[in-house]
């Protein structure tokens, strides 16, 4: 076993850091545990492989790029990058299924079809590939390096042809182990990739990874612990946190962005009360890190179609919190 200090963001160089990687020979294991709940399956590569037709644009007949291409062109970048590092298989979540069947049964009744006379294929899938050698503990938690994507067949043009543009949504950032939580900052962040063809995709894809800096994103998900709010505090946020989504438009003008709604503040009520790893301490405060777990494990119930962006909400929500607080400066949600 060996321990060195890596930044995937200086092309491989050691640098002295708090963020450790582990070097061994243990056969990598697939994460179980899901990283969003909310209207999904979850699905394998084997399946979505072998079993689901891929969409076609119309004017030609000619395929879209699959989600099996995102999947093994976001590894083929990660085994490039990471070479020397453990890479876990992909979790794979799915929704919004497409079902048809094959011309031979067409006239059959639903209940009688049999498996080959059925196609599917799921319109919107995100998955993650963890990097668990590359790796920090944070408050007592594991956090370990994630890449990942989400690609939705709804954003596309399917009336174009071969070369009309794709879109995808690629991440790099970290993933709490013990609740599989999703740590996503705006630098390892692209909401919309717009590509023609699978080369390009790979480029966006490793660009991304090579331009991430891991060690800033760690050094400030640890800064989120020097910051707490008292019970009297968190409460004047989460009713802060209900009235905004009632803001008449202008009044929202210089209050930070708050993408989450009613359901994903109860489940930050509730875990508050509730979770095992970040809820209040004895006194009924909480610092920001835990907090931010509390938005993160929310997000899990959000659907594919903004489950990223509200990840990076969270981020960016707890991280100007946090300047609020160090800075005495005025944060509405504070009050």
């Amino acid at each position: 076993m060996e321990v060195i200090l890596y930044n995937p963001s200086q092309n491989g160089n050691t640098h002295n850091s708090a963020l450790t990687v582990v070097h061994n020979n243990v056969a990598p294991a697939s994460t179980t545990k899901p990283f969003i709940e909310a209207n999904t399956i979850e699905g394998s590569l084997t399946e979505i492989r072998t079993g689901h037709i891929i969409p076609v644009f119309n004017k030609d007949n000619e395929p879209l790029i699959s989600q099996v291409d995102f999947i093994e062109l976001t590894q083929e970048v990660v085994s490039e990058a990471f070479r020397a590092e453990r890479i876990l298989s992909p979790s794979i979540r799915l929704s919004h299924p497409i079902k048809g069947r094959v011309p031979e049964a067409r006239n059959k009744p639903a209940n009688e079809l049999l498996e080959w006379e059925k196609t599917i294929y799921w319109e919107r899938m995100a998955f993650i590939i963890e990097v668990p050698s590359i790796s920090d503990t944070i408050e007592g938690e594991k956090v370990s390096l994630t890449i990942g994507g989400v690609k939705a067949y709804n954003l596309d043009n399917l009336n174009g042809r071969r070369g009309t543009e794709e879109h995808f949504k690629i991440f790099i950032g970290f993933k709490v182990s013990v609740c599989t939580n999703l740590c996503i900052w705006t630098d390892g962040y692209t909401y919309d990739v717009k590509v023609r063809n699978r080369e390009q995709l790979k480029a966006a894809i490793y660009h991304l990874v090579q331009s991430f800096d891991a060690i800033t994103q760690l050094k400030k998900m640890e800064t989120l612990q020097r910051y707490a709010l008292t019970e009297h505090q968190f409460a004047q946020l989460i009713g802060r946190c209900r009235l905004y989504q009632h803001l008449p438009t202008g009044f929202k003008q210089g209050i930070s962005d708050l993408q989450f709604g009613d359901a994903q503040i109860n489940a930050v009520c509730r875990d508050y009360y509730k979770d095992n790893s970040f809820c209040r301490d004895d006194n009924g405060g909480i610092n920001l890190w835990r907090l931010y777990n509390l938005f993160t494990a929310a997000n899990k119930q959000s659907y594919i179609d903004t489950f990223l962006d509200r990840a990076v909400n969270a981020t960016t929500f707890t991280s100007e919190l946090a300047y609020a607080l160090e800075h005495k400066y005025d944060n509405w949600f504070l009050g």
